[in-house]
């Protein structure tokens, strides 16, 4: 099957099997701030613990890299989870997958505040963590369905609100208070979102039928389409350059910059405040026009980059690029629905999968970063090893287009 009838077949199966978009304004936004608020809930448990691994280390007396299994073993977590999840809930319904992953997502927080030892509580991440990439995914679809196809990605971006603002607002809180009282009380603070989440899902968003003719097998034909592979390259190849500026800034103001610690959290704001703008204009713009708004973020995110390597002992540059940084993540609304074009009637995996790449950028940008600062080039370098990893994203994506290509004309010959 070629990609454009690939495309043309998820258009079909959106319109067939997605849950009845409720009739009015007020019923699709309650809807949309339900599954927002679990978005916030999620990126606040995910975030919160890089500013806790102190708190962690000291009172379960190990070291502060050691503390850093926890945060590896959520995203282990949230890479295995996703294509296992929903593969194996093919045959629910949307409205009770998320009801169940936000269940697990509470629990696994819940529990995670009353952990014994560390390695409870890293086993504890793991399972936590395990919902993360089908949450998001199911989210994105059924926002999707509730609007005119011309507005979806706007939906998406709505629901990926929660998670940029967690960014912004609902990290720092929770860090605050687990730095203040316990970090006990910030994932229990989380376990709260989590089932303010259920509440509020079963609440507002209608019970739909199962999809006719789901199954297993033929969400795992999302591996058989090459435009499903190129979507999730660019998320985990592109994508990889925010993360390996954002996990080493705190350092780079500082060092590089000579900016005071002080001016870290507004360093850290100023990212999350670009995240806000890059997700919201990011799925406008997606809506005008989808692959150009891939394509030209990842060329943007080229140029900050280097900008930011260049610049970085300027305090003022610094500042600027950091917020343009953030709002690179203009990328994952347009990536999802992206999926969405070319997954056809595998939609749910491949949209899962979308958040498995996402943190696979996560631990790859670290890592890089990590590897060329060790080399001796210095926090700054994050910028260039940003740059070369949003190049990498743009050479996938310009295979992606060459195969769309020869699909037009392959389909147009046959005609």
């Amino acid at each position: 099957m070629s990609d454009m009838a690939i495309a043309d077949e998820a258009c079909l199966a959106r319109r067939d099997e997605a849950p009845a978009a409720p009739r009015s304004r007020l019923a699709v936004a309650l809807i949309e701030l339900a599954l927002a608020v679990g978005s916030f809930g999620i990126g606040t448990g995910e975030f919160a613990i890089m500013g806790l691994l102190p708190n962690l280390a000291q009172e379960f007396n190990i070291t502060t890299p050691e503390a850093g299994y926890a945060i590896s073993a959520y995203a282990l977590g949230v890479v295995v989870g996703a294509p296992i999840i929903a593969v194996m809930a093919a045959k629910l319904a949307r409205q009770t997958l998320l009801l169940l992953l936000m269940a697990v997502f509470a629990v696994g927080n819940a529990v995670s505040a009353l952990a014994p030892s560390f390695e409870s509580f890293v086993v504890l991440r793991f399972l936590t963590g395990l919902p993360h990439g089908a949450y998001f995914g199911v989210a994105a679809l059924v926002a999707a369905s509730l609007v005119p196809p011309s507005k979806r990605t706007q939906a998406v971006a709505r629901v990926m609100l929660g998670l940029t603002v967690a960014t912004l607002l609902g990290t720092p809180v929770a860090t605050w208070f687990g730095q203040a009282f316990s970090w006990r009380i910030a994932f229990g603070a989380v376990g709260f979102m989590g089932a303010l989440t259920v509440a509020l899902i079963w609440l507002f968003l209608p019970k739909d039928k199962v999809q006719e003719g789901a199954s297993p097998m033929r969400e795992l034909g999302a591996f058989r389409r090459k435009q499903v592979w190129f979507t999730l390259g660019i998320g985990a190849v592109g994508f990889g350059g925010l993360f390996s500026v954002f996990s080493y800034i705190a350092s780079t103001a500082t060092q590089v910059a000579g900016m005071p610690e002080s001016a870290v959290p507004v360093m850290m704001a100023l990212f999350g405040s670009g995240m806000i703008v890059g997700n919201l204009v990011g799925g406008w713009l997606a809506d005008k026009n989808l692959m150009a708004t891939i394509g030209g973020t990842l060329a943007g995110s080229v140029v900050v980059m280097t900008l930011l390597w260049l610049t970085a002992e300027n305090p003022y540059m610094l500042t600027a690029c950091v917020f343009l940084v953030g709002c690179s993540v203009a990328i994952g609304p347009a990536l999802q629905t992206r999926l969405m074009d070319v997954a056809a009637d595998a939609q749910t995996l491949a949209a899962a999968l979308n958040h498995s790449a996402f943190n696979v950028a996560n631990a790859l940008g670290a890592w890089l970063g990590g590897l060329a600062i060790a080399a001796g080039y210095g926090f700054a370098s994050t910028g260039w090893v940003g740059a070369v990893l949003a190049v990498a994203g743009l050479a996938v994506f310009g295979l992606s287009l060459a195969s769309d290509q020869r699909s037009v004309a392959s389909s147009a010959s046959r005609s």
